[in-house]
């Protein structure tokens, strides 16, 4: 891989980075995994940067990775683990608190207008700027910043009703 592949490559880990590792954690459902998957399907983008001549379909390239590293990690995993009678010593994690509170923030997302729910998912889901969402949406960044702002305001007033009503 010469100099200014390499630096491509670079570059593209940088830029796209978040957005792969969120789609890491929706696979796995843990951190430190979906760090790993993402590094493992990263080095095997490296290893074929140079074939890869569709440049735009780069993101697709490292999903598709991504989803086939976990399929091979889940079944070689699935593999080493065996039935026991005895109970393990130490408590099996509980992740429903997890779940109960990603129920509700789709509650409260559900409730904005299109538009602000919208403008909420690009800039903390997809994690894009607000520049980069001002460009996508062709509109200025002032609007940006204010309908995020009215948004954030919307559902912390609803969050704190929600989790009021569960006390």
């Amino acid at each position: 891989m010469g100099a200014t592949s390499h630096d491509e490559f670079r570059d593209f880990v940088a830029a796209r980075r978040p957005t792969l590792l969120r789609a890491a954690l929706l696979l796995t459902a843990d951190r430190t995994e979906a760090e790993d998957l993402l590094q493992a399907a990263l080095a095997k983008t490296y290893l074929a940067w140079d074939r890869i001549k569709d440049r735009t379909a780069l993101d697709g390239y490292v999903r598709r990775a991504m989803v086939n590293i976990n399929i091979s990690w889940w079944r070689r995993r699935r593999l080493e683990e065996y039935p026991t009678d005895e109970m393990p010593d130490t408590p099996v994690a509980d992740h429903t608190d997890r779940s109960e509170l990603r129920d509700v923030l789709e509650r409260l997302l559900d409730r904005l207008p299109a538009r602000q729910r919208a403008y909420i998912r690009l800039r903390y889901y997809d994690d894009l700027t607000e520049a980069e969402i001002a460009h996508a949406l062709g509109v200025s960044v002032g609007t940006v910043k204010s309908t995020v702002s009215r948004a954030m305001a919307k559902l912390r007033e609803d969050a704190d009703e929600e989790f009021a009503a569960l006390d």
